[in-house]
């Protein structure tokens, strides 16, 4: 009995990470903070979210697959046998989401403009000629309140500041 509750439990779960897939690949999933790659960069611009689950989208897809396979195998192999192939596919299917996670991540962040601009309220980049200005932020360039935060980032890019939170409009 229990047998059958975890292949329907992956069963279940197959059918959600494949409609994630699907809608991820065809690019109908629609920016949100419950399903697909969700990062600061990928929840930046819908652009970014959709590249990303673009990206991400087969390998969520071959996870569905594995979780289907661990379902039938439980189903088939009987309860010692069965809940261990369950156990594999479940382990497995999360290493592949993982890595399209993290390949679709990777592939927002790498098309994400250079710097900030203005996306985030912080200004131009300081003017790299005049020494005290090169040891400014670029986050520090519009206001105090601005190196102030850029100061608790410790960091010296307007990226980097607003994945923290330093770099929003005030």
């Amino acid at each position: 009995m229990s047998v059958v509750i975890v292949a329907s439990v992956l069963f279940v779960v197959a059918v959600a990470v494949g409609g994630v897939a699907a809608a991820a690949m065809t690019g109908r999933l629609p920016r949100n903070r419950w399903a697909g790659v969700r990062t600061p960069e990928t929840l930046a611009s819908e652009e970014a979210f959709q590249l990303a689950n673009r990206v991400a989208g087969p390998t969520l897809a071959v996870s569905a697959l594995l979780l289907v396979i661990g379902g039938v195998g439980a189903l088939t192999l009987g309860t010692v046998g069965g809940l261990g192939v369950a156990a594999l596919a479940v382990v497995v299917a999360l290493v592949a989401a993982a890595y399209g996670g993290t390949a679709g991540a990777r592939a927002a962040a790498a098309a994400a403009p250079a710097g900030c601009g203005d996306a985030c309220g912080c200004g131009s980049a300081p003017d790299v000629s005049d020494p005290e200005a090169a040891t400014v932020s670029a986050c520090a360039t519009e206001s105090p309140a601005d190196a102030a935060a850029a100061a608790d980032c410790g960091t010296s890019s307007c990226g980097a500041c607003s994945l923290k939170g330093a770099c929003l409009p005030h």
